[in-house]
């Protein structure tokens, strides 16, 4: 029996302005996403950065209370390389991230302070393809991201965030899920392929406590971006799964 060939992938809508990506880890969107934000900061939109943690517990011969430092410092970094200079760490444990109200409510703090049309997380689904599985944190920001969207809409849901003095914001038109095993949309990365280089590279103390050689990085990425070009019919590219809050 032959294999089938994957669907093609559709191209993303990039009529929007303004977009806000929340995900679990520094490092979570350099790989593969961080070449389409440097695409969009190109043509001039709006994106920030949203890391629920600092990532703290990454690095194992690095105590947390110095990893924080370190992790959020490469992050910082990593985000200019590709046109983004606002970056908010939300302060919640690393490797214990607890999917529920707390953190639904944080995200939707932050969703109605920026008021984005665009919402961008990481693959939160069990696995990466069926054979990888997903790690922990990933898995329950990524679902309270979508979750607190709608909350960052609702009056009635948090009322706290409103006695804060940050009104509903219910202008998200779509959430997209970087890497997603059920991605049917991705956007061309040909001519930014290399700024997502870079900002992987940024996190070189990450890398160096995971083994890895960041004169690697390049390599590592290439068959992920290549992928996900054939099924745009480009060079390279970086997919997405894509929820619509719009009918």
């Amino acid at each position: 029996m032959t294999e089938q060939a994957a669907p093609p992938l559709l191209p993303l809508d990039e009529d929007w302005e303004s977009a806000l990506a929340v995900v679990a880890h520094p490092d979570d969107l350099e790989y593969g996403a961080a070449a389409a934000i440097a695409r969009w900061t190109a043509q001039g939109k709006r994106i920030g950065y949203v890391m629920v943690t600092s990532g703290e517990a990454g690095i194992d011969s690095l105590e947390p209370e110095k990893c924080r430092t370190v992790r959020e410092s490469e992050e910082l970094a990593s985000a200019a390389l590709v046109g983004v200079d606002v970056v908010e760490f939300l302060g919640h444990p690393d490797g214990v991230v607890e999917y529920g109200p707390r953190l639904r409510r944080d995200i939707a703090r932050t969703v109605r302070r920026h008021r984005p049309e665009i919402v961008i997380t990481t693959n939160f689904r069990d696995t990466y393809g069926g054979v990888f599985p997903n790690q922990a944190d990933h898995i329950a920001v990524g679902r309270a991201t979508l979750d607190a969207v709608r909350d960052a809409g609702n009056r009635w849901v948090f009322r706290e965030l409103t006695a804060e003095g940050h009104q509903p914001w219910g202008g998200v038109r779509q959430v997209w899920a970087a890497g997603s095993p059920d991605a049917r949309h991705a956007v061309d990365t040909t001519d930014h392929f290399a700024a997502g280089v870079v900002s992987l590279q940024a996190h070189k103390a990450y890398l160096k406590g995971l083994g890895g050689d960041p004169a690697n990085v390049a390599a590592f990425l290439e068959p992920m971006a290549r992928a996900a070009g054939e099924g745009l019919g480009v060079r390279y590219a970086s997919s997405f799964e894509v929820f619509s809050l719009r009918f």
